[in-house]
This record gives structure tokens, sequence and C-alpha cells, in this order.
């Protein structure tokens, strides 16, 4: 199994920065993506951004490209979120989500979220 904590969300003003941290721990090695989502109230968790261990390539949510960044440092089995230039309109709980592969059967990870208030 993996399990998944997040940190860094907190209470920020338009136009500012935050970096979420997601420390994975377990069976890291069947881990094939890493993966943000996030979710307001009423609504469904909404895709953010992805990593895949095997080539580290990324994709994002269209109408977040250009301001939001994931990465990861293996070296402290971490998967950041880099959130730059937020609106009101980012404000969320967001998730760390990972994709784990083990032999024929996948199995996916979520983390308990971190809140996000984008507000002056």
């Amino acid at each position: 199994q993996v399990q998944l904590v997040e940190s860094g969300g907190g209470l920020v003003q338009p136009g500012g920065s935050l970096r979420l941290s997601c420390a994975v721990s377990g069976f890291t090695s069947s881990i094939t993506a890493m993966s943000w989502y996030r979710q307001t109230p009423g609504k469904g968790r909404e895709f953010v951004a992805r990593l895949t261990t095997s080539g580290a390539s990324t994709n994002y949510a269209d109408s977040l490209k250009g301001r939001f960044t994931i990465s990861r440092d293996n070296t402290k089995n971490t998967v950041y979120l880099q959130m730059n230039s937020l609106k009101p309109e980012d404000t969320a709980v967001y998730y760390c989500h990972t994709t784990e592969k083990i032999g024929f059967v996948t199995n996916t990870t979520w983390g308990q979220g971190t809140q996000v208030t984008v507000s002056s």
C-alpha cells in the first residue's frame, strides 16, 4: 500500500503563490503516476496536474497551464505542486493521488487533502 500526506495549504492573497507538498510512503516502487486534483463544495474532483514516474512526463488541466507546475523529489519521496498567480477561483481542497500497478492489478490512493484559500 501507498500512503499520502499533503501539506502546504493555507490562505494567500490573489496573485500570490503557494507550494503544496505530498509525502509519499509505502510501496512507492509500484507507483506509475502522481497527480493533483482539487475539489470545491458541491463539485466533483477536478484534475489539476499529472506526472508519470517512468518518463517523468507531465500534463495539466488546460485552464491551469502556465500557472501550476508539478514536480517530484525522488530523494524525499515527495511530489509538489507549485501554484503561482493564484486567483480566488483556485480556492479548493487539493488532493494528492497516485496510481500503482502490481502485476496486472491497478490501484489508486488519495491523500486527505489540504485547503487552499485565495482571498484578500
